[in-house]
């Protein structure tokens, strides 16, 4: 008990959490350990400051709100007395929260994926008091388990070897930060060196590889664990729309995923959304925490497969319904209103009942500012955290609300895919397959009731803050959807999400400064570091996608803005980084080099994301400067093309983008149906990478010299005032189009002359 009371400063007498720094974090995760009786403190120069005060090493615990096992970890040993005693004893104890800190959760990623051959949250990893790692891990149990230690096993092993072997712990942190310090200078990107042409025999040998590690029976790529692949599916789908050799295989694998995805247990059958993975093969099993990320890709990729027209196998309408409950999950169940209620704790609240799913919503979540990060994958049921217990039903409980004819012939189709005989504690409901006629009448009855009985159960817990980079894929998912589905709902929630990012995250250029872009807001207020690579590429990307729907340029100048700002923060030496060196620990930890991941994750990397954006902007004002640092990040493709295309999707889909032009679109005129249908048109065409820039008759920066948007620049309506396109490529422009049909035509023709 001295131990503790001389090395925190404090009453060794004073009740658990005392000592316990995260009280005052408004992050949810952070927040969910703040009553531990582990010592935490947040990640910063304080905490490792007093581990080299103390000469004890840090124990560093990453995680995020929505994750099951770190909730079981928390548990077993953060809530344990005795665990708690002795890591305080011998250790300084750091949260991170990853989501917010994606550049520390990036490059201890790697150290214990180097160090224990695995990856995954809770991560557990050993730091010197200068940030640099030396032993980790994932989850560690309370008790020891085949190949795997007890927690405090490895707290004892960890501590023996600080007190008796320093300098071999010495010696391996310094071993692990030169190698990753090597590994981020093989993945550098110069963006001084000549563009990187595309070629379109490398995206057609990415096809390829992706069909050799499909899984045709089940749909998606590879074995359980299985995730949905959203940025695969982008490049397979503009690859699809496309004629070439490869394109009906790209067009066929999409639609098999696609299908099996919505039809499966991933897919919140009742509510609407998708769980972040399923740890079976068939996708009956899901892991049932719900991420803004996944669902604001996904819903942009199914709306993509809908305007591509679909198979006979999974058609566009069937898809198209999955994209309007989709949308509608998101708003209804992430949205947050620019003056939240009350909650129980400063970033995090758990509603009381389930928000309404399925459709536009039009109550809840309509008036949506922004969008929260994530669902829990735990519902609290008696104190008990139980890993999807709303989501979970029984035969009988279908019966008793159904009857017993409707109730039997429901659990027949909708649990007749859970592997094996339905545990009683339930399955969730998926027919894992298309529904006939019959069922879906049925379906249709019964969904509204069992709905409302599902929202009267306990709910996951929200995480509330809002992280610039999966808004801005929303902004843009939402937009395209208001679009294709013809839902003008969605285009007003995109652009009320874009004007919270304006107010809230942007801070715009001053005097001799760049504008900032900050990462997390909580509660309508930015805190915490500045954007990474990523929140500046997507938010940029979401916000020329909302020009292209709505016409409105101040989108536009905003992305124009962001994207200036990114360059000059992130390529200024001449190499581009995802950070900027946020932290003097994690830039130990890596050996002091600069980081680039460009390999995607749960979301595409910063990098691709930031070839996209670059791209469809170049195309806009007629840059060829960003055309040229697009081309210098296609360096990493061929490598990553011909090997891992599974983890470079979002920037085949981006070359395939750049492969056809990409073409531009001006419209102009006066904003008259006519003009609505030359805009629709542009609207629901697949064609890769398409930008569109629409006259903004609302501020006066339409056709002209002055317009805003340069490819706008010099196009008058026709003679007798009529709207037309013109459809260009490079800038170089064809004669202008004036029907629907026309540019229907003109962009078949396009498509057929090398797109």
């Amino acid at each position: 008990m001295r131990d503790r009371q001389a090395a925190d400063g404090g009453s060794a007498d004073a009740g658990p959490g005392a000592f316990n720094a995260l009280g005052g974090e408004p992050s949810a995760y952070l927040r969910q350990h703040a009553g531990n009786p582990v010592h935490w403190r947040p990640f910063g120069d304080e905490a490792f400051g007093f581990a080299a005060a103390r000469d004890v090493p840090v124990f560093l615990s990453i995680g995020y709100a929505a994750c099951h096992w770190c909730h079981v970890m928390a548990h077993e040993s953060f809530e344990d007395a005795e665990t708690a005693e002795y890591l305080n004893s011998h250790f300084v104890a750091v949260k991170v929260d990853r989501e917010e800190r994606p550049d520390v959760d990036a490059v201890y990623m790697a150290v214990t994926q180097a160090l224990s051959g695995e990856g995954g949250w809770p991560m557990s990893v050993f730091l010197l008091p200068d940030g640099r790692a030396f032993h980790a891990g994932t989850y560690f149990p309370p008790r020891p388990m085949p190949g795997r230690p007890s927690f405090i096993q490895v707290l004892e092993a960890v501590h023996d070897a600080w007190l008796k072997r320093r300098d071999a712990v010495e010696q391996n942190a310094a071993r692990l930060a030169k190698g990753l310090a090597a590994s981020q200078s093989a993945a550098a990107v110069r963006l001084d060196g000549a563009p990187q042409p595309v070629d379109a025999a490398l995206l057609a040998e990415a096809v390829g590889v992706l069909a050799g590690s499909e899984d045709q029976v089940c749909g998606g790529f590879g074995a359980a664990p299985k995730f949905p692949p959203p940025a695969v599916l982008e490049f397979l789908i503009r690859h699809a729309a496309v004629a070439s050799d490869t394109a009906d295989a790209a067009r066929d694998m999409a639609g098999r995923t696609l299908a099996a995805m919505s039809r499966s247990a991933l897919f919140d059958q009742l509510g609407g959304g998708f769980a972040r993975y399923s740890v079976t093969r068939d996708w009956s099993v899901p892991h049932f925490e719900k991420m803004l990320y996944d669902n604001a890709q996904l819903l942009r990729v199914y709306v993509h497969w809908v305007r591509l027209g679909g198979t006979a196998e999974y058609p566009a309408a069937e898809a198209a319904d999955v994209a309007a409950r989709t949308a509608g999950w998101l708003l209804a169940a992430l949205g947050l209103e620019d003056e939240p209620e009350n909650a129980e704790l400063p970033g995090t609240k758990r509603p009381d009942t389930e928000p309404p799913g399925g459709g536009i919503p039009g109550g809840r979540g309509a008036g949506a500012a922004a969008l929260a990060s994530s669902l829990d994958a735990d519902t609290v049921v008696d104190g008990v955290h139980l890993e999807g217990a709303s989501y979970l039903w029984t035969p009988d409980e279908l019966t008793a609300l159904l009857g017993p004819a409707d109730g039997a012939a429901v659990a027949g189709f909708m649990l007749a895919h859970t592997r094996g005989p339905v545990p009683a504690e339930g399955a969730p409901l998926h027919p894992g397959r298309a529904l006939n006629s019959a069922e879906n009448a049925l379906w249709q009855r019964a969904h509204p009731v069992l709905l409302e009985a599902r929202s009267r159960r306990p709910q996951p817990a929200r995480d509330e803050k809002v992280v610039a980079v999966w808004n801005g894929l929303a902004v843009a998912a939402l937009a395209e959807a208001a679009a294709v589905l013809e839902e003008p709902g969605l285009l007003a929630a995109a652009e009320r999400i874009a004007a919270y990012l304006e107010r809230v995250h942007w801070q715009p250029a001053s005097v001799g400064a760049a504008g900032t872009l900050v990462r997390v807001s909580h509660r309508g207020a930015a805190r915490g570091i500045g954007g990474l690579l990523e929140d500046y590429a997507f938010c940029a990307d979401g916000l020329l996608a909302l020009y292209a729907v709505s016409g409105h340029a101040r989108w536009y100048r905003l992305a124009e803005d962001i994207l200036a700002a990114a360059c000059e923060r992130f390529g200024a030496a001449g190499t581009l980084t995802d950070t900027v060196g946020e932290s003097a620990q994690v830039s130990n930890a890596q050996g002091q080099g600069t980081a680039l991941e460009p390999f995607d994750n749960a979301t595409p990397s910063g990098a691709a994301a930031f070839a996209g954006s670059l791209l469809s902007y170049s195309a806009l004002s007629g840059s060829v400067r960003h055309r040229e640092l697009a081309g210098n990040i296609f360096a990493v493709l061929p490598p990553l093309a011909s090997r891992v295309p599974r983890v470079a999707g979002w920037l085949l889909a981006t070359a395939q983008a750049a492969l056809a032009g990409p073409v531009e679109a001006a419209v102009v005129g006066p904003d008259t149906p006519e003009r609505a249908a030359l805009h629709r048109e542009l609207l629901l065409s697949p064609s890769p990478g398409l930008v569109i820039a629409l006259q903004d008759d609302a501020t006066g920066t339409g056709d002209g010299a002055e317009a805003a948007v340069p490819l706008l620049r010099g196009r008058q309506p026709a003679p007798d005032g009529t709207p037309r396109v013109f459809l260009c490529r490079g800038m170089v422009c064809d004669l202008p189009v004036g029907s629907a049909a026309g540019v229907r035509q003109r962009l078949a023709e396009m498509a057929g002359s090398g797109l």
